[in-house]
């Protein structure tokens, strides 16, 4: 290997930690499990359960109201006194900020970072959905929003304050930017956190979002031609696709220069090699629609920064809604870039996470990534659920794509293993992050050896335990 393939091979940027919390699922790990075992995530809510959360019984017997949702467990458990809040402050806290709060910490510690020891400038890039907590649960209590001054409740429930909360209560000395770009948010976030790493504006970033929507045990009613699945569940390129169902979750990546991770030995689960954004303008069919030439430009910019030949990755993490239109538009756009460099037929498995976990809003495209970062790192290409028969308006069978319904070994062929990740929002701006499998030792080991000395193997390991005090 040359000195320029070797410099080439370290640009990037690495994925040093994560963590998150999804329906069915309090880790990346335990999420990990689940889609390995092809679970569907989705819970199905009796009448009793529904009543409970102030459903009005009127509407359970509709035929059109679905009584399913993607739920988070114990978004209630926070611990206020360990981020040095007092009982009434947390009461007030928007959820979302409760949560993103501890995913926060624990992303650090998986990356094996102190959270509020010294690490530089640490960047947070986030987005969060409309504060429902404080719609559906403060502002009906009269009692309690007149014994409160009205600041304290808006800056704890409106989703700008969000990345700045992680910077304070963490000690965190980079940019610290609130992301709104709908279901594209989390996406954009870490695009714009990789920008931020490679501008030198930071030297670690935070990248992420979060959706919790309360409260979580409600149906939704089903329109036909609209958003929604009629039966709670989301069919992805299939033909009997009809919608998604929409849910809960939320995820954070821990983020540093590839070559400043492989000095400072950390851990490197996957590298994103390069990231684009866009948006659709106004040639397509409406507002919420999505665009063939928006999405293939967002995808072949990010194609284009990292250098790499389409027919080198195989496997796209798509956006997948599971909607009539959206499916085909998406297939179309990931033709048209792809093809412009190979006619290979059905090399490249395409998935959808929302057949899993539903779609989670602000928090979709940085569970896409985290899934396809454990892809990487354990060599599997996950099955994406319910498809039989593929939507009419998709040509699977003459196109580079094949959608993957079980669980398989992700065979390399003298190529890193590489993927796509995309995520579209509502108002089009698209985003789409190219991702490459963690450098092998013997790349790593030629940079570390310029800068620092060979100790050799380690004569002892350390057992590292978190905890608050002694």
């Amino acid at each position: 290997m040359n000195s320029e393939e070797t410099d080439n091979s370290l640009k990037g940027i690495a994925v040093i930690g994560m963590a998150g919390s999804f329906p069915g699922a309090k880790s990346v790990d335990e999420f990990w499990q689940n889609i390995c075992a092809g679970r569907e995530s989705i819970s199905i809510f009796t009448d009793e359960e529904l009543i409970d959360s102030g459903i009005d019984p009127v509407l359970l017997s509709d035929r059109n109201y679905v009584k399913a949702g993607a739920v988070l467990e114990d978004i209630d458990m926070f611990d206020a006194q360990f981020f040095g809040f007092t009982r009434r402050e947390a009461e007030v806290l928007d959820p979302q900020h409760r949560l993103f709060l501890e995913c926060a910490w624990t992303a650090l510690e998986h990356a094996g970072y102190n959270p509020v020891g010294e690490k530089g400038l640490t960047g947070v890039y986030a987005g969060s959905n409309l504060s429902s907590y404080l719609l559906n649960n403060l502002l009906l209590n009269r009692d309690l929003m007149k014994s409160l001054d009205l600041e304290i409740i808006g800056i704890g429930n409106d989703k700008d304050y969000i990345p700045t909360r992680i910077s304070y209560k963490l000690n965190l000395k980079g940019p610290s930017l609130n992301v709104s770009t709908a279901c594209s948010t989390s996406l954009v976030a870490v695009h714009l956190a990789c920008r931020g790493l490679l501008g030198y504006e930071c030297d670690i970033a935070l990248a992420g979002g979060i959706t919790i929507q309360v409260p979580q045990k409600t149906g939704y009613f089903y329109q036909s031609g609209g958003m929604n699945s009629p039966d709670g569940h989301c069919r992805a390129f299939d033909a009997q696709a009809q919608g998604t169902i929409f849910g809960n979750g939320l995820g954070i990546v821990v983020l540093k220069r590839l070559e400043d991770a492989v000095v400072d030995g950390d851990c490197i689960h996957a590298v994103i090699k390069g990231s684009a954004i866009n948006n659709d303008g106004a040639v397509k069919v409406g507002y919420t629609a999505p665009s063939v030439d928006g999405q293939a430009a967002a995808i072949a910019e990010a194609q284009a920064i990292a250098e790499f030949d389409p027919e080198t990755i195989t496997y796209i993490a798509a956006h997948g809604t599971g909607t009539p239109l959206g499916d085909p538009i998406e297939i179309r756009a990931l033709n048209k870039v792809f093809r412009a460099s190979t006619q290979k037929k059905n090399f490249c498995a395409i998935g959808s996470l929302k057949t899993h976990v539903g779609h989670l809003n602000s928090a979709a495209g940085i569970a896409s990534l985290i899934e396809t970062v454990l892809a990487l790192k354990y060599k599997q290409i996950p099955p994406s659920l319910h498809f039989e028969q593929p939507n009419p308006e998709i040509d699977f069978a003459n196109s580079p794509f094949y959608v993957n319904t079980q669980l398989q070994e992700w065979k390399a062929n003298g190529t890193p293993r590489r993927a796509g990740v995309s995520s579209f929002g509502i108002g089009g701006t698209n985003a789409h992050v190219v991702v490459e499998e963690a450098p092998g030792e013997s790349q790593k080991s030629k940079v570390k050896s310029q800068n620092c000395q060979d100790t050799g193997e380690r004569p002892c390991h350390l057992l590292c335990l978190s905890a608050k005090t002694a």
